[in-house]
């Protein structure tokens, strides 16, 4: 069967130019067929009006909860509130109940992920054993698994020298190491960062802790060639470490969330749960780092750590609920409305830090949308206006500190090898 797309304006990665394009797919094969004007007839026609046809967003950094934790979120209801948000791959982490450490454990979500049918889901396995920083996992049997990359998330490993030893099979495997910087020495149980834990009276979570253990693993893989993928960087220390090692020929890569990028400790006004994550809302200083580091390219990918909490959980201030916030149903109008609308960033800059960076980090298929490539693609209106509502979202967790917040533009289909994972209807948030 052949699937077409009329009537919306192709974006060029390169000049950032919006071009009128039809785009013709083979859904059997799930490719695209040919991109152009006047294409031959198709079975199905959808018709556009002047939206953007963008390559699929690509998220490399979502937790999805399940096993063990399905009231927070589910690989179906995770999946279809990424899909919502213009995504067509998920890179899930390990941290669920039981952690992904082994390689049944990760064919098991490779499996879910596809019987849900909507974003495709990437698994990423642990570096250790029930993430308890002691013995290291197969790393060869979790890639053949399905595994894109391994991590610990939610902690650091806090030895070096068993760091060291992950890091020297990963590169044997060309498999990427993302880390959570976080040295426990320094952290101490640290919940904000420190002049939000002063107003609050919390412990504080000084940079600090992200950046020591950033410089160890930066050097660890300058020593073992690994390719070295720093998890949701928040602080200036570690944007300058990251260029720093960039220049030298480091193979690191780095990803930055939508909340670092636009909210500071300064926002965290209240005793409100909402506002805790994990690294913290940082300092003004630290914010603008990180959003000069994603410009000029030293923080490669937009990651959203969606993390999906009960409203109970997050009902219980700042000392008691958990870490987290959810993102993937709006980051997509919310960084157009801030980067591009708001601040002039090129938007081709701001699709290669969701589409075509992402698959190269973590070296998946798409990114960009060309003939003979995977169909995968996400239909953007960037005309419309709306606000971010979370109780209109997909996602179980509400969870989210851009309630209420204005944008521009909302994702109107989503499209996975051809086929329409989503499509949007009037009065939904993205």
């Amino acid at each position: 069967m052949k699937r077409k797309l009329s009537g919306g304006q192709l974006l060029d990665l390169i000049d950032g130019s919006l071009t009128p394009c039809e785009v013709l797919i083979d859904t059997v094969q799930g490719t695209v067929l040919a991109l152009g004007t006047d294409l031959p007839e198709a079975d199905e026609t959808i018709f556009l009006h002047g939206e953007w046809l963008l390559p699929g967003l690509i998220d490399l950094h979502v937790h999805l909860r399940e096993p063990g934790q399905t009231h927070k979120e589910t690989i179906a209801s995770g999946t279809l509130a990424a899909a919502a948000g213009g995504f067509t791959q998920v890179a899930c982490m390990p941290n669920t109940i039981p952690p992904l450490d082994t390689p049944q454990r990760v064919r098991d979500v490779v499996q879910r992920g596809k019987a849900a049918g909507a974003a495709q889901v990437r698994p990423i396995a642990c570096i250790t054993r029930d993430q308890q920083g002691q013995e290291l996992t197969d790393f060869a049997g979790l890639k053949e698994a399905g595994a894109v990359a391994i991590s610990d998330d939610g902690k650091g490993v806090q030895d070096g020298g068993l760091m060291r030893e992950a890091l020297v099979i990963a590169a044997s495997l060309n498999l990427p190491v993302a880390i959570h910087a976080e040295d426990a020495s320094i952290a101490r149980g640290g919940l904000m960062n420190p002049g939000a834990a002063a107003k609050f009276q919390v412990p504080p979570l000084s940079a600090s802790a992200e950046a020591a253990m950033v410089a160890r693993d930066l050097l660890l893989a300058e020593e073992t060639g690994a390719h070295l993928h720093v998890c949701h960087v928040s602080a200036e220390p570690t944007v300058a470490l990251i260029r720093f090692a960039k220049a030298r020929g480091v193979q690191v890569t780095a990803e930055v969330t939508p909340h670092h990028l636009l909210l500071s400790e300064e926002a965290v006004r209240l005793d409100d749960g909402v506002f805790k994550v994990n690294p913290p809302l940082r300092s003004e200083r630290d914010r603008m780092a990180c959003w000069e580091g994603l410009l000029d390219g030293t923080l490669d990918v937009v990651a959203t750590d969606h993390a999906p909490h009960t409203r109970d959980e997050k009902a219980q201030g700042i000392w008691k609920s958990p870490f987290g916030m959810v993102g993937s149903e709006f980051v997509l109008p919310l960084l157009y409305t801030h980067l591009v609308v708001l601040h002039q960033w090129p938007l081709q800059r701001l699709m290669h830090a969701m589409s075509l960076r992402p698959a190269q980090v973590f070296g998946l298929h798409g990114g960009v949308l060309r003939v003979g490539g995977p169909a995968d693609l996400t239909v953007f209106d960037g005309s419309f206006k709306t606000y971010i509502d979370p109780k209109k979202m997909h996602s179980k967790g509400q969870n989210t500190p851009f309630a209420g917040w204005p944008v521009n533009g909302r994702v109107r289909l989503t499209l996975v090898a051809g086929q329409v994972i989503y499509r949007e209807t009037e009065g939904t948030t993205s």
